[in-house]
């Protein structure tokens, strides 16, 4: 009889394993559609443009210092919003990458392993961005930094995401 409870018991522990792996697979799926669709929402470009030093300088050198005040922030503005944004997306690349771990290919894993550095470098980026563009909005007519670190990061996090779906459309196919 206890041999018969012990065996219940583990096929109960089995199908409870089974269930959260088949959770997280499904959740690895989710959070990199997401992101990904987040990324192809975002106008990378636009973002680029707003936060271009010579951009500003153009607009500096070609409106008066009352309507450049206005300008920049009305852009200053739009950016926090694409930081915001990118925010959202860092914590994406983090979940997802964290759950790419756990994945018995030591290549993939190690790309999430990427993935979520990379998120979470991103993470940090955004929130200096929005300290840098805070303090635009209120002192509009000191000259902004640029966000390149912040841009490079979203490019890296970016084309580990790609990369690795990449990867997991190969395995699909082999499989």
């Amino acid at each position: 009889m206890s041999g018969s409870i012990i065996f219940v018991l583990v096929a109960l522990l089995l199908m409870a394993v089974f269930g959260v792996l088949a959770v997280g697979r499904h959740r690895d799926v989710h959070y990199v559609e997401r992101a990904l669709a987040t990324i192809r929402a975002l106008d990378i470009e636009a973002f680029r443009n707003l936060v271009s030093p010579d951009e500003e300088e153009y607009l500096r050198a070609n409106l008066s210092p009352g309507k450049f005040r206005q300008i920049k922030r009305e852009r200053t503005r739009a950016a926090l919003a694409y930081v915001s944004l990118l925010s959202e997306v860092s914590l994406q690349f983090a979940r997802f990458g964290s759950a790419v771990q756990q994945n018995p290919d030591p290549a993939i894993a190690e790309l999430g392993r990427q993935i979520a550095t990379s998120g979470i470098y991103l993470r940090l980026r955004t929130i200096e961005a929005r300290a840098r563009l805070s303090l635009a909005l209120a002192f509009p007519v000191l000259p902004s930094r640029p966000l390149r670190s912040l841009l490079d990061q979203y490019d890296r996090a970016s084309w580990l995401l790609v990369n690795h779906n990449g990867m997991s459309r190969s395995e699909h196919r082999a499989a």
